[in-house]
């Protein structure tokens, strides 16, 4: 992510209110989505030294891996690009907007089953304080589940860039296992992973999100880097989904679907796939989160 991204700010504030009484998806609920199948994902960027280390520079294969499946971050822009709690489930600010106390999600475990709070946001923040989080300079805990971040300067944006793909959260205790294993509190624990090549991982049961999301009972994606092999995957049936910018290896493509338009896509999908009424576009694969919110028609 460049830049600070350009929000309206009073819509901001009104969801950081009533973050807790929203789902996390943008599904619509005349979707009717059903729990069950596997989601196969052919995704390019992977590389053999890349793990679940949010410091690395990942490709698409690692941040789909990453957010929406394995991870969660304190906040997440939805479907509908408004933006909603996910471990974090209410966030407030001071008049001027360098102190921000966040409520986070109570009875989140991990997939280690360590129990997640304060300490887990506070170690995970500091991993990033000389680059993403440079202007913040102090993280308290707070109360048992609430911890206030202070700022070198006001920033009223500060909720939207906790859902940046990159600030997902890590259990304090056990972070080098975390970022090699990957040990997260997302909906999809790992079940086998070859990196620069495959992540197999399984539904998670009695997660946070159940009823609202995780539609998925596993989540495989494989990293092919050429354009032509991903899209003969597609086109063979092979997996439900590619990251394409071009139909032109697709053949008949009467039974796919592109992303977010077909003059201007990056994703391709198998109509075995069902899509919720809004898809999110600042990111490939609905804000990275496909894993999450689609699931099988």
């Amino acid at each position: 992510m460049t830049g600070r991204p350009q929000i309206d700010r009073r819509a901001l504030f009104a969801s950081g209110a009533a973050a807790a009484l929203l789902v996390a998806t943008g599904v619509s609920v005349q979707a009717s989505p059903q729990r069950g199948g596997r989601l196969r994902a052919a995704l390019s960027g992977a590389a053999r030294e890349h793990v679940f280390d949010s410091r690395q520079d990942h490709g698409l294969f690692m941040n789909v891996a990453m957010v929406g499946t394995v991870f969660d971050t304190l906040t997440e822009i939805a479907a509908d690009g408004t933006l909603r709690g996910e471990l974090a489930t209410q966030w407030t600010g001071s008049s001027d907007a360098r102190s921000w106390v966040l409520e986070l999600r109570a009875g989140v475990t991990f997939h280690n089953a360590q129990d997640f709070g304060p300490a887990d946001v506070m170690a995970s923040f500091d991993l990033h304080r000389d680059t993403l989080l440079a202007d913040v300079t102090q993280v308290l805990q707070v109360g048992d589940n609430r911890v206030r971040v202070e700022l070198s300067e006001g920033d009223p944006d500060f909720p939207y860039r906790l859902s940046d793909p990159r600030l997902v959260i890590y259990p304090a205790d056990h972070m080098e296992a975390a970022m090699r294993d990957g040990i997260g509190t997302g909906l999809y624990r790992v079940h086998k992973f070859q990196p620069g090549r495959q992540l197999l991982a399984h539904r998670v049961e009695m997660h946070y999100k159940d009823g609202l999301s995780g539609w998925f009972d596993e989540v495989e994606l494989v990293a092919l880097s050429a354009d032509a092999v991903r899209a003969e995957a597609l086109r063979d049936k092979y997996v439900d989904v590619a990251d394409l910018t071009h139909i032109a290896d697709l053949g008949d493509a009467t039974n796919i679907t592109m992303l977010p338009e077909e003059h201007f896509m990056n994703t391709a999908v198998d109509r075995c796939i069902a899509l919720p009424s809004q898809i999110g576009r600042r990111w490939p694969l609905d804000n990275l989160r496909a894993a999450e919110r689609w699931w099988m028609a």
